[in-house]
């Protein structure tokens, strides 16, 4: 972590295009955030695109913009990600997502630091420095005819490979004080320290999803927490799959800092019982009923799951001749 710590910052004091690459979860958008942070254009904006997300008949427009009527619906102009993000980064997450065809388009942007709403004939000069970051092995996509070669050439200025987390594990415990205290600000609950026993676990655990999959397991602890060694055993066997909470998580850091969230989930209360109801409902939902897929969701056994359906839905387990148990008061 500290080679990657020292080239952030030696990255942070040029205005030149970076390609961050690495496995899902494993924090490469903050990876651009902490180069947004230590460069010059830290008082400028971050615009984060993700381009596997992009329809991509209206990809032209989210990176460039439009002119009032340039399409169909079309009622207003847009200015686009690239001057939405002048002065400042554009994060292009997900490259290797984009569609092919506009490749070029973004190319020309990139090289002539001029943009083309759709619809206008006049280009915009635009200034950005452009952070993009995939999973995928760019060089393989060349090959395969996906992705153009003179446009990795031209964001692969610097590159940045952030490792797994199961390669980094002495940084385990700075995730997990990290995400601890953010998690028990948040749900306001006491700081979850685990045991050395426990952070031995941690350690020693695959982590297929990276540092994605311990901030959704940390989350869990607090929605969860009166079955934690439970929860703790369910989510750390050997042959376990940790697929993660349905809660969205907050945006994982790739250097542990304080970080205010981004994209907290709408809820209509706070408590942990009513979040832990909400939790169970949307797996079930998600597992259209089926009570081992949706064990697998939230990481537990199946007779946990057995538990929190018997005291979340209780209209269910009276469906099934069970009685559901009392929730605890907490």
């Amino acid at each position: 972590m500290r080679q990657l710590e020292d080239a952030i910052a030696r990255v942070g004091g040029f205005d030149c295009s970076v390609l961050v690459t690495g496995e899902t979860g494993c924090g490469k958008e903050e990876v651009a955030r902490a180069i947004h942070a230590a460069g010059s254009r830290s008082q400028g904006p971050f615009v984060a695109v993700n381009c596997g997300g992009v329809v991509a008949t209206l990809a032209e427009s989210l990176l460039f913009g439009h002119v009032k009527g340039a399409f169909t619906g079309a009622d207003d102009a847009a200015i686009g990600a690239f001057r939405a993000a002048h002065g400042g980064i554009l994060f292009l997450d997900e490259l290797g997502e984009m569609p092919l065809d506009l490749q070029p388009k973004l190319l020309r942007a990139l090289q002539q630091r001029e943009v083309v709403p759709v619809g206008a004939n006049k280009p915009l000069a635009v200034d950005v420095q452009v952070v993009a970051a995939t999973n995928r092995d760019l060089a393989a996509e060349v090959a395969a005819g996906r992705f153009r070669e003179d446009l990795l050439y031209r964001l692969n200025t610097v590159h940045l490979a952030v490792p797994p987390l199961r390669e980094r594990v002495d940084d385990i415990p700075l995730f997990v004080e990290h995400f601890s205290a953010w998690f028990a600000e948040r749900f306001e609950e006491p700081q979850w320290r685990p045991s050395p026993e426990v952070m031995d676990r941690l350690q020693h655990h695959p982590w297929p999803g990276n540092v994605r999959e311990l901030a959704q397991f940390i989350q869990r602890i607090y929605i969860f927490g009166d079955r934690i060694d439970e929860l703790i055993d369910d989510a750390l066997r050997p042959a376990a799959s940790s697929a993660g909470a349905s809660l969205p998580a907050p945006a994982v850091a790739a250097v542990p800092q304080p970080v205010a969230p981004r994209h907290d989930p709408v809820l209509p209360v706070c408590n942990l019982d009513a979040l832990r109801q909400i939790a169970v409902r949307q797996a079930l939902k998600t597992a259209e009923g089926r009570m081992g897929v949706a064990a697998t969701i939230l990481g537990v056994s199946r007779n946990t799951m057995t538990k929190l359906v018997a005291e979340a839905c209780p209209e269910r387990a009276g469906r099934q001749g069970r009685r559901s148990p009392p929730v605890k008061p907490r």
